[in-house]
């Protein structure tokens, strides 16, 4: 610590750096929650939002440049192989330059198929020159934000925004072919009433109207306000907890069953983030308290435990109810030594505007606010001039795609690889998207399936059941144009892959009818499992002209006689061969089943089982 150093002072960039480090993001090998390529278009929002610290930390507006932008996800698509990009900022539809930017990114991907994602949209940015660029390759999600269920409170928070607005967002996009709309709502702001909460309900009723008759779905998501310091609302109260169960299951007995879901954000998670959010030093001892008695993993609805935090706060003689309280105006706030950039006299009169419900317009396209962050020579908006040279097309009924692969040929691969070691962990869906990504990546020229959610045209042999190893997997892929070289694609394959996976052969394949396979597997078994045991096992198994096992499918119980599957089961030292028949457009078993069924093995000792699948070849099926 600095002696005498009494105020901390936010570091601001001028304008954001040409380079971004999610050029080359980390993909996981598992679904994640954000799958997606992210690149950051702006920083910073002057809309004024009153209860937003982003809007309000994060100043001044500076944006890219749409040539960087282009670059960066150029570069950011062929390292990581998604199939999705998302265009990050506070509020995407205040770039001046979205609709030319939309349609050269369009331009650019639409014959890959990548789409583009808008995720933080304002009411009245959500333009149908917007939506027609979007729909061009799959339509990606809408999520708007109303904030507020009525104009009057929309204007205490400074929104900018009207219930027309909305009906025209609502409108243009269900003309447009979604059929979802997903809208976000707080409740719990300064002046709320119980006619703003039941505004909410009315005003998904009227945007889901906009469909026309059409199957439209309205879904509503509602947290519980939080003030949070450095906004003008760090001096309001926060609803008690009763209030926003309240309120809550108001939402919850008003708002159709049929067309819409309602999603709410817990509201005792909401108290603790408000205690939180304004509390001072003394939380520290709140916090080691909770943890010492068990608090882990919180912010998972599963793991958290409000009472475990009242005791601690017991413990700790302090009243959680008192961070939730109004201040006063001349009150000393913990987090007045830390400097935003924003004055606090700015602050206090915008609490006091929107108490008038007085709008405070933007900025970036009005005059100068002083709100005491800009000195317009080092630190200043910077946005880019609107693109007018080129223009989207006006919007379309249709949904004619630009790439008419059906006039194409298709020439088809059999790419055969291992799947090995750690590998045995993943399961079918996630191998499914690992190697759609390496395609990507590849830069192969993939055929894609037609419809509103296009797909690489990729099919992938039966499915391996998670913690099964093999050396003989394969999927089949349709490509625009035929490989030259396919020992050449494979190393590229392989360059992409993690080691646990490995690419052995790429070879034309002549599509065939499905057929039943006879596959070979290895079994090392855990300490606990003795041979002498499985001799026995093995003894009754083969004395038996059928092996009933019962299975329940869809919680109706089935019975399955695997005697007839099992083509070959032998045990040499303490590894077991076994043959099993995969029949084609029949019930088949597992080798895990086997384990369990026949050898008696225990759920434990059958998932440590060390499995392998070693070869597959066809059989003809019996007539």
């Amino acid at each position: 610590l600095v002696e005498d150093y009494d105020r901390v002072t936010r570091r601001v960039l001028s304008e954001l750096p040409p380079v971004d480090i999610l050029v080359q993001p980390l993909v996981p090998l598992v679904k994640a929650v954000h799958d997606r390529l992210g690149v950051e278009i702006a920083r910073g929002c002057t809309r004024g939002c009153r209860f937003c610290q982003a809007g309000m930390i994060y100043r001044p507006v500076r944006e890219r440049s749409v040539e960087d932008i282009l670059r960066l996800a150029e570069e950011g698509i062929k390292s990581s192989g998604f199939d999705e990009l998302a265009l990050l900022s506070l509020s995407s539809g205040d770039f001046s330059c979205l609709p030319g930017l939309l349609v050269k990114l369009m331009d650019r991907y639409v014959h890959e198929y990548v789409s583009v994602s808008l995720p933080s949209m304002r009411v009245g940015t959500l333009t149908p020159e917007v939506i027609n660029q979007i729909k061009r390759v799959r339509k990606t999600g809408f999520t708007v934000a109303p904030e507020a269920g009525t104009d009057r409170l929309r204007e205490v928070i400074n929104k900018g925004i009207t219930e027309q607005d909305l009906m025209k967002s609502c409108q243009d996009a269900f003309g447009a072919g979604w059929n979802l709309i997903k809208f976000y709502f707080m409740i719990g702001l300064p002046t709320e009433t119980m006619e703003d909460v039941d505004g909410i309900v009315e005003l998904a009723v009227r945007a889901r109207k906009e469909a026309q008759g059409k199957r439209a779905q309205i879904n509503v998501s509602v947290a519980t306000f939080v003030p949070k310091p450095h906004t003008p609302f760090q001096w309001a109260a926060q609803l008690t907890l009763e209030e926003s169960k309240e309120r809550i299951d108001r939402l919850k007995n008003t708002l159709p069953r049929k067309g819409f879901k309602l999603k709410w954000h817990d509201p005792y998670q909401s108290y603790l983030e408000g205690v939180f959010s304004r509390g001072d030093r003394k939380l520290s001892v709140l916090l080691e308290t909770a943890w010492r008695a068990g608090a882990r993993l919180d912010g998972w609805s599963e793991h958290f435990n409000l009472t475990r935090w009242q005791k601690a706060a017991e413990n700790a003689k302090l009243d959680l109810d008192w961070y939730l309280r109004a201040r006063d105006m001349d009150e000393l706030l913990p987090w007045d030594h830390l400097h935003c950039g924003v004055d606090r006299s700015y602050l206090q009169k915008e609490y006091e505007k929107s108490l008038q419900q007085t709008y405070t317009p933007d900025c970036r396209n009005h005059k100068c606010q002083q709100c005491g962050l800009c000195d317009f020579k080092t630190l200043k908006p910077k946005v880019n001039p609107p693109e007018t040279s080129r223009h989207s097309p006006a919007l379309k009924s249709s949904n004619r795609k630009d790439n008419k692969q059906q006039e194409r040929a298709v020439f088809s691969y059999r790419v055969h690889y291992s799947r090995t070691g750690d590998a045995r962990f993943l399961g079918h869906l996630e191998v499914l998207q690992l190697i759609f990504r390496v395609l990507q990546r590849a830069g192969l020229p993939l055929l894609f399936s037609q419809g509103y959610n296009p797909s690489p045209r990729v099919s992938f042999s039966q499915a391996l059941p998670v913690g099964v190893e093999s050396h003989v997997e394969y999927f089949d892929m349709d490509l625009a144009v035929p490989l030259n070289k396919p020992d050449e694609v494979v190393k590229k394959l392989n360059q992409q892959l993690p080691g646990f996976i490995r690419v052995t052969d790429v070879a034309p394949v002549v599509k065939k009818s499905p057929v039943s396979c006879l596959i070979h597997y290895e079994m090392r078994f855990p300490d606990s499992v003795k041979t002498d045991y499985v001799k026995e096992k093995l003894a009754v198994f083969s004395e038996k002209d059928e092996f009933i096992v019962e299975r329940i499918r869809k919680r109706k119980k089935r019975e399955l006689d695997v005697k007839p599957l099992v083509h070959g089961i032998n045990l040499k030292k303490e590894t077991l061969f076994v043959d099993l028949l995969h029949p084609h457009n029949a019930a088949g078993t597992n080798p895990r089943e086997i384990l369990e069924k026949v050898l008696g093995l225990s759920n434990t000792e059958a998932l440590l089982t060390r499995i392998v699948k070693i070869s597959s070849r066809e059989v003809a099926a019996k007539s």
